[in-house]
């Protein structure tokens, strides 16, 4: 009878995989670390050029669709894009110390997930009960971010008047960067910053449209620019509506729109601007969750 054939103990086949884990390991920490040599560089080449501001919302957002588009096998993509999203906000931290101002007022646990899942724990985190207090606290810093519920928390009313001007903060970015079912931060947040043009992405533009009142010809009148309606609130100028559109739009078209459905003396102002949403695969214009 034939000699079964020697197995190699599982021990040492176990210690070879193990030794294989250790050496990605390093290597990944060597690149990390080549990362950090890499932006301490251009903190060099941004203070010597006078360039741009750390934040590039529009890219992080190519970054994170990429991200999932490629990835493949057991890791779970929540956790690949946590670690990347630390990776890229505490290496933004690095070039500029900034902190991200939260609202708390529609439940702490969930907006905390979100700041943390998205920026990680390198960046301070201050939490404040309300969107005004957090729009406050953007406009006094001299660089950080604020987060605020796109959806609901209507409790300081039309909290996005507050962004309208040109020396207020704008939107610049909404989170989670890549929709999915069951995201382990998937609340709909927006974030405000003072931001230079040239930085924001401008996939979605967002106004603040103050009016007498409501008509039902307005639903009509943002759609023909691809436009819907994501808040209204009570105002001094009558009603404040919340408008996200195709960022082709303007709001010289949206004024115009308004006119034609006989809706005059409205005040439209740009109020800020983001990436498109992105489901997987799937872009799309709209803020809200998916299916909404």
């Amino acid at each position: 009878m034939q000699d079964a054939p020697l197995l190699k103990p599982a021990a040492d086949t176990l210690a070879e995989l193990r030794d294989e884990i250790d050496r990605i390991d390093l290597e990944m920490h060597r690149l990390l670390m080549q990362r950090g040599e890499i932006i301490d560089r251009l903190i060099a080449v941004k203070r010597e050029q006078g360039a741009g501001p750390a934040f590039r919302p529009d890219r992080e957002a190519q970054m994170m669709r990429a991200l999932v588009a490629r990835h493949q096998g057991l890791l779970p993509v929540d956790a690949v894009e946590g670690v990347w999203r630390v990776i890229v906000s505490t290496f933004t931290y690095v070039q500029a110390n900034y902190c991200v101002h939260a609202d708390d007022s529609g439940g702490d646990a969930q907006m905390r997930d979100s700041a943390r899942f998205h920026f990680g724990f390198t960046v301070p985190y201050v939490a404040h009960h309300g969107a005004g207090a957090v729009i406050d606290a953007v406009a006094a810093s001299q660089g950080d971010l604020g987060v605020l519920r796109a959806t609901g928390g209507l409790a300081d009313g039309a909290w996005w008047m507050r962004l309208v001007g040109e020396d207020a903060p704008k939107i610049i970015a909404r989170l989670p960067f890549v929709e999915r079912p069951n995201h382990p931060a998937g609340l709909p947040v927006f974030v405000v910053a003072r931001l230079a043009p040239e930085a924001m992405a401008h996939g979605v533009s967002l106004y603040a449209v103050g009016l007498a009142r409501w008509t039902h010809a307005l639903p009509g009148a943002f759609s023909t620019l691809k436009g819907e309606i994501l808040a209204s609130a009570p105002h001094p100028e009558g009603l404040a509506l919340l408008v996200a559109a195709a960022g082709d739009a303007d709001a010289r078209g949206f004024a115009g729109a308004m006119a034609a459905a006989g809706i005059e003396g409205a005040r439209v102002d740009v109020i800020g601007s983001h990436a498109m949403r992105f489901q997987l695969d799937d872009a799309r214009s709209g803020v809200f969750a998916p299916g909404s």
